[in-house]
C-alpha cells in the first residue's frame, strides 16, 4: 500500500494535465476574443467621456487667497519657480486661442483659414479629442501651431485630487506625444476666464500646475462664439481696444463653428490692416517654444496610446455595423417567421386539405440505440400504441447497459433487434435501411415517445410523390425544471417556427433526429446517412434538396424528446449540433454554383441557413453587448427601452408560436430570463464551434445522459414530465 504522502504527491500531474485538457486553445480563444472586446469598448468609454469623466462645475469662491498681482495681472501666469508672475501680451500683437478640439469637421477649416491669412494659434487640445483625431494635432504643429494641454476629459481641476490632477496632465500630453511627437508646456485650465476671475479654489490648482512645470494661460479677451450670437458680435468682442495685445479665446469644438469660420476670415486681414500680427504665444512673449521634441521610450508609448484609441474607435465601428445587420437579420427573421409560418398554418389546416390519397400501407420505424436502457422501453411501449402499421426496427450500436436484452425481453410483434458493434448513429441507420422491409422508413431517437397518431401524422405527405422526406414536431417532454422549460420555448418558437418558414421557402435545413421520415428510394441514390459530419440529419436534408425532393413539415407529427437536464449536457449537445451544421454548409457548398434543383437549394437554402443559424447567433450578443454598454456608459433610458423593444417582439413572436403549437402560454414566464442567462450559453457555443472550425479541431460523437423521465403517451399527455428521478440532476 502507498504511504499517505504518495497518495497526496500522486494526482497531482494528473489534475495539471486534466487542466490542460479542459482548456484547450479553442476554449481560450473565445475567453481572450471577448476579453478584448471588452478592454477595446472600455478603452472607448473613457476617451469619449463616458466613463471616469467628471462633470462638476465648481461655484464660485472667495479670492482672499489670490496675490493682488494675479488678479490685477496678465492672463499668463508662470508659477513654475514657485513665486507666482504673470505675463501680458506686447501691444499690437494677439494671440488666437482654441479650446476643446480637436474636432473632425471644424479643425481642418479653422486651420484652411489660419493659413490663408498666414497666422499662427495656439490649440489647447483635450486629450480625448487627441486622441481620437492625431492627425489634426500633428497637422498644427507641422503648421507653426502651438499646442497646449485642455486636460484629457475636461474635468473642473479645483474640485479634483492631486492625483487625478497628474492623471489629467499626464494622459494629456501622452496623446499628444503620439500624436505629434512633442512635450508642450503650455496649459488652460478647463472652465477659465480671465486671472481677476482666480479664486480660493481655483489658485491652489494653478499654483500646483506650475509646479509640475506648466505655465498657465487663461485670457483676457472673450468672443464668446460658442454662444453664437453672430459674425459681426464675436468679431467685436474679439477685437481690443487701442491697440493692446490680447489673448483671444475662441472655439473649434463643441457644436457648429460656422460663425467662428465667417469670423475669423474677416477678422484676421481686418485687424492686420490695423498693424496686428497674429504669432503663437512663445513668439509674442519672445520667449523659448512650448514645444520639446520627444524620442525613446516615452514616444513610442504615446505612440501605442494612439495605436489602441484607434483601434477601439475602429473595431466599435465594425461592431455598430454588425449591430445594424444583426438587428435587420433578428427583424428580418422575425418578420419572415410570423408571416411565413401564418401562411404555412393556413394551408395545411384549411378545409379539405390533402397531401393526396391517405397513406396507409405499413412502415419501418429506425431506432438507434446506444445506452438507452432508462429510455427505450418507454419509446418502445409508445410505439406499440401507435393507429398506423408498423415494423419496429432497434438497432442497437454496441450498447454495454443491456439495452438491446430490454427490447428482447419484451416479447413484442413487429419488433426487431439488430446488433452491431459500436460504430455511430449514421451506421447504425445506415444498417437499419438495410434490413427494413418498407420504402417508408421512421426514424426516431432512442430517448423519444411517440403519440399514437404520431406515425401517421408523419407519413401522409408522403401521398405526394414530390416529397422524400417530413419533419415531425419535436417537443420537450421533461420541461419541469428552468432549463427545460427554456429548452420548450426554444423548440416551439425558434425551431418550429422556423420550420413552418423553411417548408414555405422549399430549404427545410435540418430533419431532426427525434422525429422523421424518408423514402428509402430518395436515401439510396445519395448513399444514405453520411457519417461526414457531426450532424447527419443535416447532412442527409440537405442532400435531399439538392436531390430535388421535397422536404416538409408535418405540424401534427407530435414527439416527445428527453432534453439535456444540465448545462454541461446542453453544452454537449448544441456544441455538436452547431459544429455539424457549419460542416454540413462548407461540405454542400458547391451547391451555390450548381444548376437545377441543387442551385436552387445553394442559391436560396444555404444563404439563409447561413444567416438565420449561423451569422445571426454569432452577431446576436452584440445586442446585449451593446445593452450592456449602454447601461453603463449610458444612454440608460434608451438602451433599457431598446432592449425591452426586442424583448417585446420575441415575445409577440413566441405567443404567436405557443398559439400555433396549442401550448399554455405560462411557461413564457420565464422568457425574459431565458434571454439573458439562456441565451449567453448558445452564444459561447456557437463562438466555441466557429473558433473549432476555424483552427481545424475534430468534435467527436458526445453520448448525453439519459435518465428515462419522458413516459410513453397516456390519450395524448405524455406522462413523467412531472415526476422526478433519482437520476436527474438540479440545473448546473
Amino acid at each position: 500500500m502507498a504511504s499517505p504522502s504518495h497518495r497526496r504527491r500522486a494526482p497531482r500531474p494528473d489534475r495539471r494535465g486534466a487542466l490542460r485538457r479542459r482548456v484547450p486553445l479553442r476554449l481560450l480563444l473565445p475567453l481572450l476574443v471577448l476579453v478584448a472586446l471588452a478592454a477595446m469598448l472600455m478603452l472607448r468609454g473613457y476617451v469619449h467621456s463616458e466613463i471616469l469623466a467628471d462633470h462638476r462645475v465648481q461655484d464660485p469662491a472667495p479670492t482672499t487667497q489670490v496675490p493682488e498681482e494675479i488678479l490685477e495681472g496678465g492672463p499668463v501666469i508662470d508659477a513654475r519657480t514657485g513665486k507666482a508672475a504673470t505675463l501680458r501680451v506686447p501691444d499690437h500683437r494677439l494671440v488666437l486661442t482654441f479650446d476643446d478640439g480637436p474636432d473632425p469637421t471644424w479643425t481642418p477649416k479653422v486651420l484652411d483659414v489660419l493659413k490663408k491669412h498666414d497666422a499662427h494659434a495656439v490649440f489647447f487640445v483635450t486629450g480625448t479629442m487627441a486622441s481620437r483625431y492625431p492627425d489634426l494635432v500633428k497637422r498644427m504643429v507641422d503648421e507653426g501651431h502651438e499646442v497646449g494641454l485642455h486636460t484629457f476629459n475636461h474635468p473642473d481641476l479645483s474640485l479634483q485630487s492631486k492625483k487625478r490632477i497628474d492623471w489629467e496632465l499626464s494622459q494629456n500630453q501622452l496623446a499628444i506625444t503620439g500624436a505629434a511627437g512633442i512635450r508642450t508646456s503650455l496649459f488652460r485650465p478647463p472652465y477659465s476666464s480671465f486671472s481677476d476671475a482666480m479664486d480660493n479654489e481655483s489658485w491652489p490648482v494653478t499654483q500646483y500646475i506650475g509646479s509640475r512645470g506648466y505655465l498657465t494661460v487663461v485670457n483676457n479677451t472673450d468672443s464668446e462664439d460658442w454662444k453664437r450670437p453672430g459674425v459681426d458680435e464675436i468679431i467685436r468682442r474679439a477685437t481690443p481696444k487701442g491697440g493692446e495685445g490680447a489673448i483671444v479665446l475662441m472655439h473649434d469644438s463643441g457644436g457648429d463653428r460656422s460663425q467662428t469660420l465667417a469670423a475669423l476670415d474677416r477678422f484676421l486681414p481686418d485687424l492686420k490692416a490695423k498693424g496686428y500680427t497674429f504669432a503663437n504665444l512663445t513668439e509674442a512673449l519672445d520667449a523659448p517654444s512650448a514645444h520639446s521634441p520627444v524620442t525613446g521610450p516615452e514616444l513610442w508609448k504615446g505612440k501605442a496610446w494612439i495605436f489602441l484609441v484607434q483601434a477601439s474607435e475602429k473595431i466599435t465601428g465594425v461592431l455598430v455595423v454588425g449591430l445594424a445587420v444583426i438587428g435587420t437579420l433578428v427583424i428580418a427573421r422575425f418578420v419572415l417567421m410570423l408571416l411565413l409560418s401564418g401562411a404555412h398554418a393556413r394551408r395545411v389546416r384549411r378545409k379539405g386539405f390533402r397531401w393526396g390519397p391517405p397513406v396507409t400501407q405499413p412502415v419501418t420505424v429506425l431506432v438507434p440505440a446506444y445506452n438507452e436502457a432508462k429510455c427505450i422501453e418507454n419509446t418502445v411501449n409508445s410505439l406499440m400504441a401507435s393507429d398506423h402499421p408498423i415494423e419496429v426496427l432497434v438497432i442497437d450500436d454496441g450498447s454495454t447497459d443491456g439495452t438491446a436484452r430490454i427490447v428482447e425481453a419484451m416479447g413484442l410483434p413487429n419488433v426487431r433487434v439488430i446488433r452491431q458493434l459500436n460504430a455511430g448513429k449514421p451506421a447504425a441507420l445506415n444498417r437499419g435501411l438495410a434490413n427494413a422491409r418498407y420504402d417508408i422508413v421512421v426514424m426516431m431517437d432512442g430517448d423519444t415517445v411517440f403519440e399514437p397518431s404520431t406515425v401517421r401524422e408523419l407519413v401522409q405527405p408522403f401521398a405526394d410523390p414530390r416529397v422524400g422526406a417530413v419533419v415531425g414536431n419535436a417537443k420537450v417532454g421533461n420541461k419541469d425544471s428552468l432549463i427545460g422549460a427554456w429548452q420548450h420555448i426554444e423548440y416551439v418558437m425558434g425551431f418550429n417556427l422556423d420550420r413552418r418558414m423553411y417548408d414555405i421557402l422549399r430549404c427545410m435545413p435540418t430533419i431532426p433526429g427525434a422525429v422523421g421520415a424518408f423514402r428509402k428510394s430518395a436515401l439510396e441514390p445519395i448513399g444514405g446517412m453520411s457519417d461526414d459530419t457531426l450532424a447527419e440529419d443535416t447532412d442527409v436534408t440537405m442532400a435531399l434538396h439538392r436531390a430535388g425532393w421535397r422536404v416538409v413539415y408535418a405540424e401534427n407529427a407530435r414527439a416527445w424528446t428527453e432534453a439535456p437536464e444540465t448545462v454541461q449536457q446542453l453544452w454537449s449537445q448544441r456544441y455538436r449540433w452547431s459544429y455539424g451544421t457549419m460542416q454540413a454548409i462548407w461540405k454542400h457548398r458547391r451547391a451555390l454554383v450548381d444548376k437545377g434543383p441543387s442551385g436552387r437549394f445553394g442559391r436560396v437554402g444555404l444563404p439563409f441557413v447561413s444567416l438565420f443559424m449561423i451569422v445571426a447567433p454569432l452577431l446576436a450578443p452584440l445586442i446585449d453587448v451593446f445593452l450592456l454598454y449602454g447601461l453603463v456608459f449610458g444612454p440608460t433610458q434608451q438602451t433599457i427601452l431598446a432592449w425591452l423593444g426586442v424583448l417585446a417582439i420575441q415575445a409577440v413572436c413566441a405567443a404567436y408560436a405557443f398559439r400555433l403549437d396549442k401550448e399554455r402560454m405560462t411557461h413564457l414566464i420565464s422568457l425574459p430570463l431565458q434571454q439573458i442567462l439562456y441565451r449567453q450559453l448558445m452564444y459561447v457555443v456557437l463562438l466555441q464551434s466557429w473558433i473549432t472550425a476555424l483552427t481545424g479541431g475534430r468534435l467527436r460523437w458526445q453520448k448525453l445522459r439519459r435518465t428515462g423521465v419522458v413516459g410513453a403517451p397516456v390519450n395524448g399527455a405524455v406522462p413523467g414530465g412531472q415526476a422526478y428521478n433519482d437520476d436527474r440532476r438540479p440545473v448546473a
